[in-house]
């Protein structure tokens, strides 16, 4: 339990890090609209600004929301199911769908981003030529990072099948639906 608990945990810390990225995408973005519309004064670097931090931002979030299970699932009927049933179809998607896409990501992006660095790859986006080898390097990362919450994922549904219990996940930001649900009283005051 201390393995799942130390992954999450390092998939909530990266993803809470890389969710800074909102703000410089929002800042830049801003200051962009403008310097363009109210100045008349476009920028050459705010266009690959705005790709990178969107970037970053949707490859190292994933973990976290694998962590926080908060991703789409279609549970119409999965719902339904019962607990050890439940980990018995996540167990078995994982080692079919989850770890090769995975493994996949994380090699080519490996890959690709060794390759960048040969080159000292610049955008070709805009004027600004920005380097973007650092950019790619995350996709690597972000790869392995998933990998690991996913073997955390694996120990989850093997303890949920022989247990039919699932176990508790660290406590971070929940949706205001959620907490809703869980605190009914709050709608009252």
């Amino acid at each position: 339990m201390k393995f799942v608990y130390f992954i999450e945990s390092l998939s909530n810390w990266v993803g809470r890090a890389f969710g800074w990225c909102i703000l410089i995408l929002t800042l830049s973005v801003c200051y962009e609209v403008f310097v363009r519309y109210v100045l008349n004064s476009p920028t050459v670097w705010a266009f690959d600004v705005m790709i990178q931090m969107y970037g970053a931002l949707f490859l190292m979030s994933g973990a976290y929301a694998l962590a926080q299970d908060a991703h789409v699932r279609g549970d119409v009927l999965y719902r339904l199911f019962p607990v050890r049933l439940q980990a018995g179809l996540d167990f078995l998607l994982y080692l079919l769908f989850f770890f090769p896409g995975m493994f996949a990501l994380a090699w080519y992006g490996a890959e690709i981003a060794s390759d960048s660095w040969r080159y000292k790859e610049v955008s070709w986006n805009s004027p600004a030529r920005i380097q973007i080898y650092f950019f790619k390097t995350l996709i690597p990362l972000a790869g392995g990072l998933l990998i690991l919450q996913g073997m955390a994922e694996l120990v989850r549904c093997w303890i949920a099948m022989r247990t039919g219990v699932w176990m508790d996940r660290l406590d971070d930001v929940k949706e205001t639906d959620q907490l809703l649900i869980d605190n009914p009283d709050l709608l009252k005051s």
